[in-house]
């Protein structure tokens, strides 16, 4: 999970971005930041939709966590 922190020094980077200052080694910290909030709000994204219950049409329900798992499984 990234922090307040983390998103602070992200807006940081960024100012100086546009600036036109930034520096090699913070273009490299800024894209390591940037996968981290991305990477979180993915997983942030999977956990909400993991919540989701579907009813099938034939009047079952089962969670979207279980119908992805069986995706998977089906597509390997």
């Amino acid at each position: 999970m990234i922090t307040d922190k983390q998103i602070q020094r992200i807006n940081e980077l960024y100012r100086k971005q546009k600036e036109g200052t930034l520096t090699t080694e913070e273009r490299r910290e800024q894209a390591e930041l940037r996968s981290a909030y991305l990477e979180s709000v993915r997983e942030n994204m999977r956990a909400n939709l993991d919540r989701i219950d579907i009813k099938n049409p034939d009047g079952s329900i089962e969670s979207a966590k279980e119908r992805r798992e069986k995706h998977i499984k089906l597509t390997q």
